[in-house]
C-alpha cells in the first residue's frame, strides 16, 4: 500500500455520492480530527448507507455478489490465464501457427482431465459448479501461483474457502491505540485502500492525503490520479501493478459489490494506465516490499512496508512503514522536529503543499 504525494494537481475525484456515506468527524475528537491518543480517523469504517445499494465501507457487508457477475469475472480471469500460455509451456507441440495467443480450450481440457464441453461453459460463464478437485486440476494446467490458485477459488465460490459475511461497526479502540504507539508510519487500510485511520508520522509524510474528506482518501487513487510528473512514487513502476494486483486479489471476495464496482469503474475511467493494469487480471497477496518517496525538502525516503491483518474486523489491515535506511530515520526526526517542505512550482507546472506541524 501507498500513500497520496505532497505535490497537488487538479484532478477529476470520484462520484462522491456513489462511495458511501458523508465524511464526519467522531464526537471525541478535535476539529481537526485529532483524538486524544494523537491517532487521526474517518467515520468511513462505522458509517452505513441503509436501503441505497451500498456496501460497508471495508466490504463486508451481508450482501452477497450476483452469481453471474462473479460468473462473469471468472471467464474472464480463465481465458487471461490461458492466453499467457504458449502449447511449449505445458510440453506440447507448438503446431502451425495460431490465429490467437494461448492455449486453446480443448488443450486446457485434455491437461486438466475434464470434458472439453464443460471447461468451455466454464469458461462461458455458465451456471455450472466445479468442485476442488476440478479447480486444482485446471490450476495446475494453467501454471496458477498460490494468490491466483485462491483467487480461482473465490470466483468459483468454493464454500470450503468462503470468506463467511460479517458485519462490524467499527475498528477496535485497541487497534487505534496500537497505531498512535507506534513511531513508525501506521495507518488502518481497508481492502479497497481506503485509509480509515492514522498516526502523526504517517500525517507527516503524506499530509494531501490525510487532510482530504474520506472519499478521496483512498491511497490507489492517489497513485493513479496523480500525474508521473510530479508524483513522488519513486518506484511506482515495480509498486502501481502489485498494488493492482492486490486490490484484484481482494475484488474477488466483492464481486458486485456496489462500492466496489462502482469505485474500480471510476477508477478505469480516470486513468488509463490503471484500466490497462487491471485488464491484466494479475492478482497477488500481501508481501513485505520497499517503497520509496521523493519529498521535497529531504530528498528519498525509503521504507519497508508490511501489512498486518486485524482478526477483529475482517478485511481490514494496519499498514506499518519503517524506516528502510538511516537516512530516512533522520528524515523522520527532522519532520519530527518541524522541518516543512517548500512551498512553490514544479517544471511540470504543479504546485507543492507545505507539510502542517
Amino acid at each position: 500500500m501507498t500513500a497520496e504525494p505532497v505535490a497537488n494537481s487538479t484532478i477529476r475525484p470520484p462520484r462522491e455520492e456513489r462511495w458511501g456515506p458523508v465524511n464526519e468527524r467522531r464526537p471525541d475528537t478535535n476539529a481537526d480530527g485529532r483524538e486524544s491518543d494523537g491517532v487521526y480517523t474517518s467515520r468511513l469504517y462505522d458509517l452505513y448507507a441503509d436501503g441505497d445499494g451500498a456496501s460497508p465501507p471495508h466490504g463486508t457487508g451481508t450482501r452477497p455478489a450476483p452469481a453471474k457477475v462473479r460468473r462473469a469475472e471468472l471467464a474472464t480471469f480463465l481465458r487471461s490465464r490461458r492466453e499467457r500460455l504458449t502449447p511449449q509451456d505445458v510440453g506440447m507441440p507448438g503446431g502451425p501457427r495460431r490465429r490467437t495467443p494461448g492455449l486453446r480450450r480443448e488443450e486446457v481440457a485434455q491437461l486438466a482431465g475434464v470434458g472439453v464441453t464443460w471447461y468451455t461453459w466454464l469458461e462461458q460463464g455458465r451456471p455450472i459448479n466445479a468442485s476442488t478437485q476440478v479447480l486444482d486440476a485446471i490450476a495446475r494446467t494453467l501454471r496458477l501461483d498460490r494468490d491466483e490458485h485462491d483467487h480461482l477459488y473465490r470466483l468459483a465460490d468454493v464454500p470450503s474457502i468462503a470468506v463467511p459475511d460479517a458485519r462490524t461497526v467499527g475498528l477496535e479502540p485497541e487497534v487505534l491505540e496500537i497505531i498512535g504507539d507506534m513511531t513508525s508510519l501506521a495507518a488502518v487500510l481497508n481492502e479497497r485502500f481506503d485509509v480509515l485511520a492514522w498516526n502523526r508520522p504517517y500525517e507527516l509524510v503524506f499530509p494531501s492525503l490525510t487532510t482530504k474528506r474520506y472519499r478521496y482518501r483512498n491511497t490507489l487513487w492517489a497513485t493513479f490520479a496523480m500525474p508521473g510528473c510530479c508524483h513522488p512514487f519513486v518506484n511506482r513502476g515495480e509498486e502501481m501493478p502489485y498494488m493492482v494486483a492486490t486490490l484484484r486479489a481482494a475484488y474477488g471476495r466483492h464481486v458486485g459489490e456496489p462500492c466496489w464496482e462502482l469505485f474500480i469503474k471510476d477508477l478505469i475511467e480516470q486513468s488509463p494506465e490503471f484500466a490497462r493494469m487491471w485488464r491484466d487480471h494479475e492478482v497477488r497477496g500481501h508481501s513485505t516490499r520497499t517503497k520509496i518517496f521523493r519529498h521535497p525538502a529531504l530528498g528519498e525516503l525509503r521504507f519497508k512496508a508490511t501489512s498486518l491483518g486485524v482478526l477483529a474486523t475482517p478485511g481490514v489491515g494496519i499498514a506499518v512503514y519503517r524506516p528502510a535506511d538511516q537516512q530516512t530515520k533522520d528524515g523522520m526526526a527532522q519532520l519530527e522536529a518541524g522541518v516543512q517542505a517548500p512551498i512553490g512550482t514544479l517544471p511540470c507546472g504543479h504546485s507543492i503543499a507545505p507539510v502542517p506541524v
